[in-house]
């Protein structure tokens, strides 16, 4: 009878099976595409990048020794000078022509001068012979000796007022002389160190004040860098750390040690308007590195990168598959016969590409870069 009945029914039967296994091919979850990596072993470093700028070890800036006339500069920059050569010449300030009331007013400055000192003249000529008549009078006791004192004493004064006079007379008769060029012997202004003309700031020629920068000079094969960290970036560093010279121009990163870290922090103004506190990290390049340096001049940007640990074989894993589970420790998502299987992972040192896994990941897995929210522990997954 049962026979008969599944016989009877077998079309329906079969459509109703065909239809189920339908829905459930329509309603299989399917394996979520992702992309993946593997873990490695091989070399690993962890370091603080920042940008930097290049500048000379010794380096000089010539500056002018007196307010003066400066003579046009003929060096350029690259020239090559020796320590003590002449680079310029400067000579004192030539007198300034006066405006015509200014002149009016000075000549009869000159006149009231030249009367005041015929005035002081004749008061001169006139207290000598007081004082003649007096030290007559003295001699033959007419006279009491305070009286002669006063007589000395007035000629004195005298012969110090004629002298005034006779000086401010020859300061006016100075001003209203014509000028006649300088009014000083040439002073020349010398290289104080060998070496080239990195650069000329003050070329052509005219009125200087005392102190104005000139040029300045270095020797471009003496090179080091200058990197400005983080005051809590820089408190990492310190002398002798090995430094990777990047995006300066040459296909291989140029090798320097840190020389000194600068003990003086200073604020700086970030392109996102935050205040920082930035400290300088000087670099010395390498022996083997100065043919290679010497093809950078002073104020050359770089990107330098401080070397705070490296190892040259240690079991690594990309930094994308890495992320924060419930715990707050690392884990990454492993593939295994085509599902993603959750590991919490022992990390030691992080960079930029990589985490040294001690714990929890084999050399050769493969792990999941940068997991959707779809993958769960035991979700099918497939490489993309």
């Amino acid at each position: 009878m049962m026979w008969q009945a599944i016989k009877r029914w077998r079309w329906a039967l079969l459509a109703v099976a065909v239809l189920l296994a339908g829905l459930a091919v329509a309603f299989w979850p399917e394996a979520a595409p992702v992309d993946t990596g593997r873990v490695t072993r091989g070399p690993m470093a962890v370091g603080i990048t920042d940008d930097g700028v290049t500048r000379a070890e010794d380096f000089y800036v010539v500056s002018a020794p007196v307010t003066g006339y400066l003579t046009r500069i003929e060096l350029e920059p690259g020239d090559t000078v020796a320590r003590g050569a002449l680079v310029t010449v400067m000579t004192g300030q030539p007198s300034m022509p006066l405006d015509p009331r200014s002149s009016r007013e000075a000549r009869s400055a000159l006149a009231a001068a030249r009367a005041a000192e015929s005035g002081a003249a004749a008061a001169l000529a006139q207290s000598r012979r007081d004082l003649s008549r007096a030290e007559q009078l003295a001699g033959r006791g007419f006279l009491p000796r305070a009286q002669l004192e006063a007589a000395r004493t007035r000629v004195a004064g005298d012969v110090a007022a004629l002298q005034q006079s006779r000086a401010e007379t020859a300061r006016i008769a100075a001003m209203l002389s014509e000028p006649t060029g300088p009014a000083a012997r040439p002073v020349p202004v010398r290289a104080p160190a060998g070496g080239s003309v990195l650069s000329v700031i003050t070329e052509s020629e005219g009125v200087i004040a005392q102190g104005t920068p000139l040029m300045t000079i270095g020797d471009p094969r003496r090179i080091e860098a200058v990197v400005d960290l983080l005051s809590r970036e820089a408190v990492r560093v310190k002398p002798g750390d090995r430094v990777e010279i990047t995006e300066w121009g040459g296909q291989e990163p140029l090798v320097g040690r840190v020389t000194r870290i600068e003990p003086f922090g200073r604020l700086k103004i970030s392109a996102l308007g935050i205040e920082e506190q930035r400290v300088n990290v000087i670099v010395g390049f390498d022996p083997a590195e100065a043919g290679k340096a010497a093809r950078l001049g002073h104020g050359y940007q770089i990107d330098a990168t401080v070397i705070l640990w490296s190892a040259k074989d240690v079991l690594r894993v990309p930094i994308g598959a890495l992320f924060r589970g419930e715990d707050g420790s690392w884990h990454a998502f492993v593939v295994e016969g085509g599902r993603a299987r959750e590991r919490k992972l022992d990390l030691d040192h992080v960079n930029d590409e990589f985490g040294e896994v001690r714990g929890g990941l084999a050399a050769g897995e493969t792990v999941i870069l940068n997991p959707a929210n779809a993958v769960t522990d035991g979700a099918r997954v497939e490489a993309r």
